[in-house]
């Protein structure tokens, strides 16, 4: 019979390689820095090759570690939902859910107690991360994520189709420097999100101005923080006309009456095998049923 390798080796590893961080990977599993560092040569002197290329501020998985993860790191998820299962009071199914926090906050979160009622065995760990799939079997079982397209080697469903606004401070819209002529984001900020890169431009082109140039383009990673912004009158928000009425927020309104066809739109993702799984599968559906 094949000798394996330490099973605390390979954890150590699978956490260091998702985290990017011997520390944080070490905080995670109740371990000092040193000993999970001592597991991970243990596993390197098993494998008889380097798996990590480490740097000064961080320690990034190398070809050899990131071949090694792509192989375990998916089977050691499913001995931990195992593990779970067989030691839970109740039986357990384990979701690995990658999606943003702006979706999660104004679509997903008002409407799990239904699904919680439905499947009380379903649990889900929520990852808001960025690269939702490019993680899916690596950490992930599915995502849920704002684009244009999805690669067609995955299984994808659309969830909705929306129109892009631009989103301001009420206040923009009152006194005697009311904002009432697209011209005058000229001297204004625009807020674009780095999913959603090409919002002002689609925005723009609609509407023919294409010589428009605002004063300044402020970048976000989180939609909550970009209506925020805008709601403090720090610039116009290029978001969908769904950010806008899911955010219930009596400070913002839509600042010019123009709808425009968003190039992009949320889309559920996994591997086609993915849905297999009892609870992508699960989720899948009931997720499809309140868009359709």
């Amino acid at each position: 019979m094949r000798r394996l390798p330490s099973l605390a080796g390979v954890e150590a590893f699978v956490h260091v390689a998702r985290l990017g961080s011997v520390k944080a990977a070490a905080e995670e599993l109740a371990l000092s820095s040193p000993a999970l560092s001592r597991r991970i040569q243990s596993l390197e002197r098993f494998v008889g090759r380097p798996l990590f290329d480490r740097r000064h501020q961080a320690i990034v998985a190398n070809d050899d570690g990131e071949k090694l993860m792509h192989l375990v790191g998916p089977i050691l998820d499913s001995l931990t939902d195992a593990i779970e299962t067989l030691t839970s009071p109740s039986p357990v199914m384990r979701l690995r859910l990658g999606v943003l926090p702006l979706f999660a906050a104004q679509r997903l979160f008002p409407r799990l107690a239904e699904l919680r009622e439905k499947h009380p065995s379903l649990h889900i760990d929520v990852d808001t991360a960025a690269h939702g799939v490019s993680r899916l079997g690596d950490g992930l079982d599915a995502a849920i994520v704002l684009s244009r397209e999805i690669d067609p080697a995955h299984y994808a469903r659309r969830l909705d189709r929306n129109t892009v606004l631009a989103i301001g401070a009420r206040r923009l819209l009152q006194g005697p420097h009311a904002i009432k002529d697209p011209a005058q984001l000229s001297e204004m900020t625009v807020l674009i999100h780095r999913e959603m890169p090409d919002t002002f431009d689609a925005w723009r082109d609609a509407l023919k101005i294409k010589n428009l140039e605002p004063a300044a383009i402020d970048h976000f990673d989180s939609g909550q923080l970009m209506l925020e912004a805008a709601a403090q009158g720090l610039g116009i928000a290029f978001m969908h006309q769904s950010h806008l009425d899911d955010a219930h927020d009596e400070r913002l309104v839509r600042i010019f009456d123009v709808d425009v066809e968003s190039p992009y739109s949320y889309w559920f993702v996994c591997r086609p095998r993915a849905l297999q799984l009892e609870p992508v599968r699960i989720f899948h559906d009931w997720l499809v049923s309140l868009s359709d």
